[in-house]
């Protein structure tokens, strides 16, 4: 805990067998109280691996239900557990799970309510062997998001992201997409409920086993996170009221 309040990592798996373990053992346990497990129907021994570590909470989906339908799952059972923040880690280790306490500190002393590990912040995003085609499609999505939204995060598309749990009950996350875009429409329904958010530099590794989507998913990934920046945009002029937006959350008892 910090100042009394639970900490919780939720891994979104699918196909991390090879990785989660050296990213499990580089959690910080000092402030981490619990961690949640969501395998997305892999073809490997995710869970078994998460098993042999002694994860408490592992939720395996009977079916594939996507990037943004294993999110849900996490938070949700994340708020279930009590926890007061949340940290989302990709087992895939991608990020560097040594930026969990600093994530974590920023929520806990109440300095913002959302915390970004940002690739884009120094030079992590090409040092760690990103794509020069998905690197430059970063900084053109962020510009027009930015500019959409009115906001100046440095990307909207980091995986490594940290939220309090009134965040978590005040958006509507399960009215997203279930594919990649949820992200996007997460922060969207965070600016649009009024919250600020943090960025913090974070070093990032590209290689085999990192996650990664194909050209093709990028493009349909891009419309899509251009279609939730102009419904952000023409709902702060009231012209549509796209449901995702406008729900108001849950309790936050």
């Amino acid at each position: 805990m910090i100042k009394d309040k639970k900490v919780v990592i939720v891994l979104p798996a699918y196909n991390a067998a090879k990785t989660l373990e050296r990213t499990y053992n580089e959690i910080p346990f000092d402030i981490v109280d619990d961690v949640v497990l969501v395998d997305d129907k892999s073809s490997d021994d995710t869970v078994e691996v998460g098993k042999r570590l002694g994860i408490k909470h592992i939720i395996s989906h009977e079916q594939n239900k996507g990037y943004g339908g294993n999110q849900k799952s996490c938070y949700n059972k994340a708020v279930e557990i009590g926890a007061d923040i949340v940290v989302m880690l990709h087992p895939d280790y991608q990020y560097t799970p040594q930026l969990i306490q600093s994530m974590s500190h920023l929520i806990a002393n109440d300095v913002y309510p959302v915390v970004l590990g940002s690739r884009i912040l120094g030079k992590g995003a090409l040092k760690g062997g990103m794509p020069w085609y998905k690197y430059v499609a970063n900084r053109i999505l962020t510009l027009f998001q930015n500019i959409l939204m009115g906001q100046k995060l440095s990307e909207y598309h980091t995986g490594y992201r940290a939220f309090s749990r009134e965040v978590l009950q005040a958006v509507d996350f399960n009215t997203n997409s279930d594919d990649f875009v949820f992200d996007n429409q997460m922060l969207a329904q965070i600016f649009y409920k009024g919250f600020e958010i943090a960025e913090i530099t974070c070093p990032t590794k590209y290689f085999a086993e990192a996650s990664s989507i194909n050209l093709k998913r990028s493009s349909i990934y891009g419309l899509g996170v251009l279609k939730v920046s102009l419904q952000y945009r023409l709902a702060k002029w009231g012209l549509i009221k796209p449901a995702y937006l406008l729900n108001a959350g849950r309790s936050k008892k």
